[in-house]
């Protein structure tokens, strides 16, 4: 028999009239779905009647399939000669693990085709008029995961003297540990920062603080995963935000008040 066709298809950040043509159209053409728990669940009316839809969960701190069983359920479908579907929130190869399973099925002679989505590290600061570049503010931007950073951390002095915007995906349970570190490396604790839970659904939750003030103000909050977390200058160009960043920082010290007149 033939083998089938994987898709590996990323759902976007949550709102589904964010996913792509191209995603609606092939979810509607699988066989079986297999799908991730951080997808909305408003994307299964584009599935086809009939369907077979297999939760996979893949969400920190919960129980869910381990890759490698993932990996087999993909295989072992498409060697049946079935059309499937891997749908991921985001994009599948930011975070996702979709170069592993690439990796997989092409070794096993399976015909695999990316479907990119829009990632939430771009699509959620945006819902809040966050510009992760800026001609005036950033003129780069650096992705990292949150996940084993504080046991494996990256080049946090190298990133701050980069300058430039980071968005950091699965950072919450580490936000104390990671502003930490920033902080020890150089960057000002007058930086804005930003904490985006369930970002472009109407859940949507934001916490902005000044770098020194986030992990307390966002522990206070209750907000908690899935999140993404936004350090930079751009953090202040969106202007729902600037009235929170800057009564934060009229309760710290006379010498900052260059930094709220940046921002008023």
């Amino acid at each position: 028999m033939k083998p089938g066709r994987v898709y590996l298809i990323g759902a976007g950040p949550g709102d589904p009239e964010l996913m792509t043509l191209k995603a609606v159209r092939l979810l509607g053409e699988a066989q079986v779905v297999l799908l991730d728990a951080l997808v909305n669940r408003e994307v299964l009316r584009f599935v086809a009647p009939g369907a077979q839809v297999v939760e996979v969960g893949k969400r920190g701190g919960r129980h869910s399939a381990t890759q490698e069983e993932i990996q087999q359920q993909m295989l072992e479908h498409a060697l049946t000669g079935k059309t499937v579907a891997r749908l991921k929130g985001g994009d599948p190869f930011m975070f996702g693990r979709g170069g592993e399973e690439v990796q997989c099925l092409q070794a096993a002679g399976v015909e695999v085709e990316v479907v990119s989505g829009i990632t939430s590290g771009m699509a959620v600061p945006a819902a809040l008029g966050i510009p992760v570049t800026h001609r005036d503010h950033a003129r780069s931007v650096t992705f990292l995961t949150g996940h084993g950073c504080n046991d494996t951390p990256p080049n946090w002095a190298g990133l701050v003297a980069a300058g430039g915007t980071l968005v950091i995906y699965m950072g919450v349970a580490k936000l104390p540990g990671i502003t930490e570190q920033l902080l020890a490396a150089g960057m000002p604790p007058t930086r804005p920062a930003a904490v985006i839970q369930n970002g472009t659904l109407p859940q949507q939750r934001c916490v902005a603080a000044p770098l020194g003030q986030l992990a307390e103000r966002v522990r206070l909050s209750g907000i908690g995963s899935p999140a993404i977390v936004i350090i930079g200058d751009v953090v202040g160009v969106a202007a729902q935000l600037q009235s929170q960043l800057t009564s934060q920082l009229k309760r710290q010290a006379p010498q900052q008040e260059q930094f709220e007149e940046q921002f008023v």
